[in-house]
C-alpha cells in the first residue's frame, strides 16, 4: 500500500502539469479568433486556415486539459442520490465507475484513435478545403494523447480511492478529501 501513494502523486502531478500547460492554448486560441473576426469584419478577408486553426486549438485545449479536469472533480455527476451517500459509498461508486466505465472506454477509444491518426498520416490527409490546413494526423493524434492523460488521471484517482478505502490510517492522513462532501480524494499539497 505504501507504494500506491507515490505512484498516485506522480501521475496526478504529471497530468496536472500537462493540463496547466495545455490551458495556455486558450490564449493562442483567443488571438486566432480575434484575428479571424477582425479580418472578416473590417477587411472582408476570410481564411479557411484560421477557421480550421480555431477548432484545432479548441480540440488541443480540450484534450490536454481533460485529465486535469477529472483530477479536479470538474466532471459531471448526478447529485440526486449522491449527496445523501457517505464518503465511503461515494468512494466505492467512483472506484467502480473508473473500472467499469472510464478505463474501458478510454483504452478502447485510444486504440481506435491511434489507428485514426495513423491512417491520416499514411494517407497524408489534408483539409477538405482547398485552402485549409494540412497534416491532419497531428490534430487526430491529440485524441489518443488526451485520452491517455484521462486514463492516467483515472488510474491516479483509483489509487487514491483504494488508499482511502483500504489503506492504513497513516496513509489516509496524507490523503486530503476535497470539500466537505467526498468528491475525489487528493493528496495534500504539503504532503
Amino acid at each position: 500500500m505504501n507504494v500506491l501513494l507515490p505512484i498516485a502523486k506522480f501521475l496526478s502531478r504529471f497530468v496536472a502539469a500537462i493540463g496547466k500547460a495545455g490551458a495556455w492554448v486558450s490564449i493562442l486560441m483567443i488571438v486566432v479568433i480575434l484575428t479571424d473576426v477582425i479580418l472578416r469584419r473590417y477587411f472582408v478577408i476570410g481564411s479557411a486556415k484560421l477557421q480550421e486553426l480555431e477548432w484545432h486549438l479548441h480540440g488541443i485545449l480540450f484534450l490536454t486539459t481533460l485529465g486535469y479536469g477529472y483530477l479536479e472533480g470538474a466532471h459531471v455527476r448526478i447529485e440526486l442520490f449522491r449527496e445523501k451517500w457517505s464518503a465511503r459509498t461515494k468512494a466505492w461508486v467512483e472506484l467502480l465507475g473508473i473500472f467499469i466505465f472510464l478505463l474501458p472506454f478510454t483504452l478502447v477509444t485510444i486504440s481506435f484513435s491511434i489507428d485514426y491518426a495513423k491512417m491520416a498520416y499514411l494517407n497524408q490527409e489534408i483539409s477538405a478545403s482547398m485552402t485549409g490546413l494540412g497534416f491532419r494526423w497531428v490534430i487526430k493524434s491529440f485524441l489518443a494523447f488526451g485520452l491517455s492523460l484521462l486514463t492516467l488521471a483515472g488510474i491516479a484517482e483509483a489509487l487514491y480511492l483504494i488508499l482511502f478505502l483500504f489503506g492504513p490510517k497513516s496513509l489516509q492522513k496524507e490523503i486530503n478529501l476535497r470539500a466537505t462532501t467526498f468528491d475525489a480524494p487528493h493528496v495534500a499539497e504539503d504532503g
